[in-house]
């Protein structure tokens, strides 16, 4: 993975695989990329099914948490989804949101966006719409969201700095987001952190805690908040095909933390300047 348009082309070829996968595959995996894990339970998703607005249908077993149920979402509200996959937490938003609201998910896999619009017309829904592109450059205008929720996926983007600047951008002023990541406690070892297959499934391109919540902070969002925070444990029959019994060993050991966490922020009412040439002003 030599640059960053191979790592997001790799990211690009799975998801579009994980698309014609059933939910159930996805889970026995890690975020969907391949392992097929013995211990078929969420390595890392939370369960959507008791959430109002849930479809099953949508639900592909991808994410790391349920930030919809943290994102303070009113009626009314436009309400943009990061990596919005076949739709899950579009749809859920959509329920907070009302018809009166907007739900926008944006995804840069052609699958997924076929799937995602084929959700929508079957269920009629005339409010959510869902686009194909980068969310490193969104296609929305600037100051369109009074919300911004994401599961799982700026952790597979190289380049988050630069989702974070755009994710500031296109939210209103007052507006807020509420994301769910996987972060890292520690350094991970070097066969998990080049294994592509890793990569594409959410744990390999994760960067430090505190660095995730710097970058936030220095593209001036103000209200950091840890919403929830919990440890992703990895079956050893994944961590198998990267690592020997040894070095797994060593590895429990180490003190290495894999986490999800969700984490709320706003965008201040009255814009101040950040960092020189962040974009934020």
């Amino acid at each position: 993975m030599e640059t960053q348009e191979q790592v997001k082309e790799l990211v690009r070829q799975k998801y579009s695989e994980i698309a014609l996968q059933d939910k159930e595959t996805n889970q026995s995996s890690c975020c969907g990329a391949g392992g097929c894990s013995t211990e078929v339970y969420n390595i890392m998703a939370d369960d959507y099914s008791q959430l109002e607005g849930y479809n099953p249908d949508a639900d592909l077993g991808l994410g790391c948490g349920l930030p919809t149920q943290f994102a303070k979402i009113k009626k009314g509200d436009v309400v943009i989804d990061l990596g919005s996959g076949a739709g899950n937490d579009a749809f859920i938003a959509r329920h907070e949101t009302g018809e009166t609201g907007k739900v926008i998910g944006i995804d840069f896999t052609p699958a997924m966006i076929d799937k995602a619009r084929h959700n929508t017309e079957v269920r009629g829904f005339n409010n959510v719409e869902f686009r194909q592109g980068d969310i490193e450059k969104m296609p929305v205008t600037a100051n369109t969201a009074d919300v911004i929720v994401s599961n799982c996926v700026l952790n597979l983007v190289p380049n988050k700095d630069g989702v974070i600047k755009e994710m500031y951008r296109v939210l209103k002023p007052g507006g807020h987001f509420s994301i769910s990541d996987i972060v890292l406690e520690g350094q991970l070892p070097k066969e998990i952190k080049e294994a592509a297959e890793m990569y594409a499934g959410c744990v390999a391109g994760a960067i430090q805690k505190q660095v995730y919540l710097e970058l936030i902070e220095a593209n001036g969002f103000a209200n950091i908040t840890i919403q929830k925070d919990k440890t992703i444990i990895i079956p050893d029959d994944i961590l198998s095909q990267y690592l020997s019994a040894d070095q797994i060993a060593a590895f429990k050991q180490s003190g290495t933390g894999i986490r999800s966490i969700t984490v709320y922020a706003e965008k201040p009412l009255e814009t101040t300047c950040c960092t020189p040439g962040n974009g934020c002003c």
